[in-house]
């Protein structure tokens, strides 16, 4: 066995003694988020938009997907950013909590399996290196890296990078503020990714602005297509 495996492992049992997870939903012990909290999710309520999957009150395509052009296939989020979720994801991506990243990419797969999307590489929406180095960690690879795991697809991480260390979507105060935030923001610096079918991977979706400014990089870079999956959308 590798030793920083062993070592990793080691280190999470301590920590499991002295801190012992507790759930997210409920405060249960045992782990972070529980299967009784994780069957009680609620998801994204239908009608959504078959183009950025946001819900709708009527129709099929949402105004903001008629009325602009987008280089992003589709999107596709589960559950809407709020409740037990909204808080999973906070504690995974803000405070360290990476063992969410097995449980959140769990729901993920599931998802995918009933949801099928026509892709056959995982690309995780990148970092600033600014901010990783900030944070420690990309929560959206720590998805991937699992996901990838559960639905036996190849990641590539590295080809597609973050340019521009923009602010976060959710400062932003407008959709028009969101597109102009991450214009430019993304490149591929090799062509790694050239012919693939790319599932980019990322925890929340805001507008779609960053998950459609990434496959603008991506298909420059001769990805044949790219949709998104997210595990909550902001409604």
């Amino acid at each position: 066995m590798n030793l920083v495996v062993l070592l990793n492992q080691l280190k999470t049992l301590v920590l499991d003694l002295f801190f012992p997870p507790q759930c997210v939903g409920c405060g249960g012990g045992g782990s972070f988020l529980c299967s009784r909290c994780q069957s009680a999710l609620p998801y994204l309520p239908p009608p959504l938009c078959a183009k950025c999957g946001k819900s709708l009150s009527v129709g099929t395509i949402c105004h903001d997907c008629e009325n602009r052009l987008t280089e992003i296939d589709g999107i596709r989020s589960i559950f809407p950013f709020n409740g037990v979720v909204r808080q999973a994801i906070l504690q995974f991506k803000y405070q360290n909590v990476k063992a969410l990243a097995a449980p959140l990419a769990q729901l993920m797969g599931k998802y995918l399996h009933t949801h099928p999307l026509p892709a056959d590489t995982l690309v995780p929406v990148p970092l600033h290196p600014r901010r990783l180095r900030e944070r420690g960690y990309n929560q959206s690879s720590l998805l991937a890296r699992e996901l990838g795991k559960l639905a036996s697809l190849p990641i590539v991480e590295g080809s597609l990078i973050r340019l521009k260390n923009t602010p976060p979507q959710t400062r932003t105060n407008s959709a028009a503020e969101r597109l102009a935030n991450v214009v430019g923001a993304f490149t591929c610096r090799d062509q790694r990714l050239e012919g693939r079918r790319i599932l980019l991977i990322d925890d929340v979706c805001t507008s779609g602005a960053t998950l459609d400014a990434c496959a603008t990089a991506l298909k420059a870079a001769g990805a044949t297509s790219v949709w998104g999956l997210t595990l909550a959308r902001e409604v």
